[in-house]
């Protein structure tokens, strides 16, 4: 046991340990309250005095809630060494976060961008403040657990900060090598004598690396064999890297540099996202210091993206959830056009439903008019043009699993356990992750949202055959009149039969759609009743265990015999573990995931050819409408004129004296008009229909109020 005045710890309960401290956890004699004490070794007080009580004074000046606290600082009873007392973090840093096996290709989307608005809103602090960290890296940068269960990262150890404005340099070297800018990589790891001075960009190399790392599981700079097996390729990677470039790798011993300008396809960040964050890390990771950021333009960059919006969009046409980052003020016109560079969807092509229904996003409007989306609940697009379903783009997983070496090495055979576990569980991740895109589809295949389109059209009431008694007569006005009614009904009754014709072939459209809808259905309960997810957990939970004896093992000097021969079993058991999550996941998953993309093309080829045809029937029936309407024009007027002859000649009847008969007696008359006033009220009904079949048609271009 260990103390100073108010504070006791044991030192097996080592949190860190450096080149000139070590850090505990300890407890408040009086409170028991957790902190964490930074306890300086003898090496630390062969330093020049300003720069032993540098980090005290650095500490003493900041002050934010992503800067670990400063409680006090006190000294030993017996040695009288320095003791810094600080915020204590129980969630251990960064690194300890990445180094578990579920993170090994780098953090969720969320948790990421927890990182970089807590790493940027230190940084911001520290420059504010003008200091220079010049040891920025995951393993300090350290996790708190708020009240609400949200992640708190903190910046820590100040032990190699220092005061520093913007335009002036330092000699200095401190860091740790692998997250070092190449100028002072090359001083103090290579030893090479060079006179060049520092900047505060330096932080922002360090950084970059840091942030890459963070969102990729690895670091961007890889030699063959390891940066700290192979430094000079190391150096030679970062001081090479084209303009743009973000990471670089040696894939083979003395093989060429491969470089990348993107994020690799196992990183789990959205691609709205990664759209965002490859341009910051091309141009902090920039070796001129000239022409790299400087830490304004960064704060303007990170800034942008932390007060963007994410729209959750499911493209149906690609089987894909993606997020969309725009900001508040935007125009939904932006929105679009964010949309088609993820999906390729051209924005006059891109239709959307929310919630399962039919919705118009204006473009000229404020992107605030966006429904608030989730994961569980996005905009689903729709396009207009066919398309064949791409799916989720993944590696097959059999690239990603390093192979143990033969020898026992404990530095290696923990690093390749972490990475075939990590591969592991994306391989566990990616069937439950294409599952939401199969429910999100299948929420968008049900009869309540496809179907629905098709909204079955009300079948037209048939026309009843009119006695017509003088479709043989001719030569009199009023028989022509008959005439013409004669043609309006057979007019009449062909629209009828082009309706009845259009309702039949989209009731068969809606029938193929339901055993659609009742064969995602079917897939989906198998896939719900597939085991394959937990023999994948069960692989992982005992893969596990064995990556938590190699951690273990890692930390010490060496293994006996017999615990030697345990961790050659262990190594064996492992790859035995791995090969049988890979099959599973390859044999199962991958071929369930393809046979649902192809139902999936199934169903939007079906869709797609419906709502065209529905289209085709929107314009026939906007036509048959007027010209319903032309045809309950005439007859009205024909039957005006009818019942004005009836009239006259009724009236004519009773002031004159009995004559010769008409050219037709007046029962028969009546007899017309009473019938022509019979052919009125169905035409009358036949256009009711038309309009409303056609108001039923436009809906489904036309999203409800409040969409």
């Amino acid at each position: 046991m260990q103390s100073t005045v108010n504070y006791l710890w044991h030192t097996d309960d080592l949190l860190g340990q450096g080149a000139t401290a070590s850090v505990y956890k300890a407890r408040n004699k009086k409170s028991g309250e957790l902190v964490a004490v930074k306890v300086f070794n003898t090496a630390s007080y062969l330093r020049p005095h300003e720069v032993q009580v540098r980090e005290f004074e650095v500490l003493r000046k900041l002050n934010h809630q992503n800067i670990v606290k400063l409680f006090a600082v006190e000294e030993t009873g017996g040695s009288r060494q320095k003791v810094l007392v600080m915020e204590y973090c129980s969630s251990g840093s960064l690194l300890s976060v990445l180094e578990s096996p579920e993170n090994a290709f780098g953090l969720p989307e969320e948790e990421f961008l927890v990182v970089l608005r807590c790493v940027v809103a230190g940084m911001n602090h520290l420059r504010e403040n003008g200091i220079v960290h010049r040891d920025i890296k995951p393993g300090n940068i350290m996790r708190l657990m708020g009240e609400e269960g949200q992640s708190i990262y903190k910046l820590t150890d100040f032990g190699a900060a220092r005061e520093l404005d913007d335009d002036e340099k330092f000699v200095s070297v401190y860091g740790t090598e692998e997250y070092l800018h190449p100028d002072m990589y090359e001083r103090a790891v290579l030893r090479k004598p060079q006179q060049k001075t520092f900047g505060v960009t330096v932080d922002l190399w360090s950084i970059g690396v840091t942030l890459y790392h963070a969102a990729t599981g690895s670091l961007p700079f890889i030699p063959f064999g390891g940066p700290r097996r192979n430094k000079e390729m190391m150096y030679r990677i970062t001081t090479e890297k084209p303009a743009g470039a973000i990471a670089g790798a040696q894939r083979r011993e003395n093989g060429p540099l491969e470089w990348s300008y993107s994020l690799p396809v196992t990183c789990r960040l959205s691609v709205g996202l990664q759209t965002q964050l490859v341009p910051i890390l091309a141009n902090i990771l920039e070796v001129e210091q000239a022409k790299c950021w400087g830490f304004d333009q960064f704060f303007a960059e990170t800034s942008d993206i932390l007060q963007r919006v994410v729209v959750h969009v499911f493209s149906l046409s690609q089987a894909v959830l993606h997020h969309v980052y725009i900001h508040a003020h935007n125009t939904i016109a932006i929105f679009l056009e964010a949309v088609y560079e993820q999906t390729q969807v051209a924005p006059q092509h891109q239709e959307y439903l929310f919630e399962g229904h039919l919705c118009i996003l204006e473009p000229s409007l404020s992107a605030q008019h966006i429904a608030h989306t989730t994961t569980s609940s996005p905009l689903t697009l729709l396009s207009t043009a066919s398309e064949t379903p791409k799916g989720l783009a993944f590696r097959d997983p059999a690239q990603d699993i390093p192979k143990f070496f033969p020898k026992v090495d404990l530095q290696s055979d923990y690093t390749t356990s972490k990475v075939r576990g990590g591969a592991g569980g994306s391989n566990h991740k990616t069937p439950q992750i294409s599952q939401k895109p199969a429910r999100l589809s299948q929420r968008c295949h049900t009869p309540n949202v496809v179907v629905g389109l098709c909204l079955p059209i009300p079948q037209p009431c048939p026309f009843s055959v009119l006695p017509w008694r003088f479709s043989s007569v001719s030569g009199t006005p009023e028989i022509e009149e008959v005439k013409r009614v004669t043609e309006l009904k057979s007019r009449l009754r062909a629209l009828a039969e082009a309706l009845s014709r259009c309702s039949h072939r989209i009731t068969e459209t809606q029938l193929r759609l339901s055993n659609l809808s009742s064969e995602l259905l079917k897939n989906r309960d198998q896939v719900h009743a597939d085991r394959s997810i937990q023999k994948i957990q069960c692989c992982l939970d005992k893969m596990n265990l064995i990556y938590k004896q190699f951690k273990k093992s890692k930390m010490r000097p060496g293994l006996g015999y017999n615990e030697e021969q345990i961790h050659k079993l262990d190594k064996v058991n492992f790859s035995r573990l791995a090969k049988r999550l890979l099959k599973v996941f390859q044999e199962k998953c991958v071929q369930k995931y393809q046979t649902s993309l192809v139902t999936h093309g199934m169903w939007m080829r079906e869709v797609h050819e419906t709502r065209n045809h529905l289209r085709m029937v929107s314009c026939s029936m906007a036509a048959h409408n007027t010209e319903a309407q032309g045809v309950q024009e005439s007859l009205s007027k024909i039957l005006d004129r009818l019942s004005n002859q009836l009239l006259q000649d009724r009236a004519k009847e009773a002031q004159v004296s009995p004559s010769p008969a008409a050219p037709y007696p007046s029962p028969a008359l009546t007899d017309l008009v009473f019938h022509m006033q019979e052919l009125c009220n169905e035409m009358k009904l036949l256009a009711f229909d038309l309009q409303d079949n056609n108001r039923i048609i436009e809906g489904l271009n036309t999203p409800p109020s409040g969409s």
